[in-house]
């Protein structure tokens, strides 16, 4: 879990924008490439549920190797 030091900015007693250290910036935008890394990984790992796979001697096989 990140540890986060936000100053938040208000506009009109409103609260408008946070801003992070920009090291903590780079980790929160790293840990969300991971997430979506991860999300990929497991869209493709649901799509090749149905395909139907070989071993390596059969692809030789099929390729003439």
């Amino acid at each position: 879990m990140l540890t986060l030091h936000p100053n938040i900015l208000e506009k009109g007693g409103v609260k408008e924008f946070a801003i992070l250290p920009f090291d903590e910036f780079q980790k929160v935008q790293s840990e969300l490439q991971d997430y979506e890394d991860l999300k990929d990984l497991r869209e493709a790992k649901v799509k090749e549920l149905n395909i139907k796979a070989f071993s390596l001697s059969e692809a030789k096989k099929k390729l003439n190797i």
